[in-house]
């Protein structure tokens, strides 16, 4: 029997990670290689794929709220940083926590924590509210990922995990060959993000 470990069989079955994302990074020892919109000339056998939860699946609960989502309206990828905060190791790979940025309104955080907390499996609660150099961040305008969004006097920088987190690791453990999507460029599914709530 064949194995199609391309096919996110829990999540959407019938389709192929190789070729339902926009936009793929390819890294070799480490290091970008090339961006592409198609990986299956680059499918071996022995490789495996798996997904990770978006924080983009709580934005329509925060807009529903009524906690605005500064980068959807700019018409931008959210803002992503890596931070000072450090993994818990796996075998050879170790690496830095990233964290994306969503400036809330003082008045709606403690709403803004309360909403995006059901979403334990697409990143959950914040990771960090407040000062960005507590967990390493110099420059809310310089990015690591995506691009920077305003922040307007009386919002609060607040952070969540981000799915960009083990491409820290790879960088630094420097495997042959790893295939991620692009920074903003996600496997959808039909999958309805209320559904995504634990509660």
């Amino acid at each position: 029997m064949e194995i199609r470990v391309f096919e996110p069989r829990e999540m959407a079955p019938g389709a192929d990670i190789r070729t339902d994302i926009q936009r793929y990074r390819i890294y070799e020892k480490g290091a970008l290689a090339r961006e592409v919109e198609d990986i299956s000339p680059y499918w071996a056998s022995g490789l495996v794929s798996f997904l990770l939860g978006c924080s983009y699946s709580f934005e329509s609960a925060l807009l529903d709220a009524g906690v605005p989502v500064r980068h959807i309206e700019e018409g931008k990828t959210v803002s992503m940083f890596v931070t000072n905060i450090l993994c818990k190791k796996a075998g050879v790979f170790e690496g830095s926590f990233v964290v994306t940025l969503r400036p809330i309104p003082t008045d709606k955080v403690v709403r803004a924590v309360q909403i995006t907390t059901r979403f334990s499996a697409v990143h959950g609660t914040p990771v960090h509210v407040g000062d960005p150099s507590k967990i390493g961040i110099r420059d809310l305008g310089k990015p690591d990922f995506g691009d920077a969004v305003r922040i307007d006097p009386g919002e609060v920088p607040v952070y969540w995990a981000c799915g960009v987190t083990p491409q820290t690791a790879l960088m630094k453990n420097k495997p042959d060959l790893v295939i991620t999507h692009s920074p903003g460029h996600l496997f959808i599914t039909d999958i309805r993000n209320e559904d995504l709530a634990t509660f």
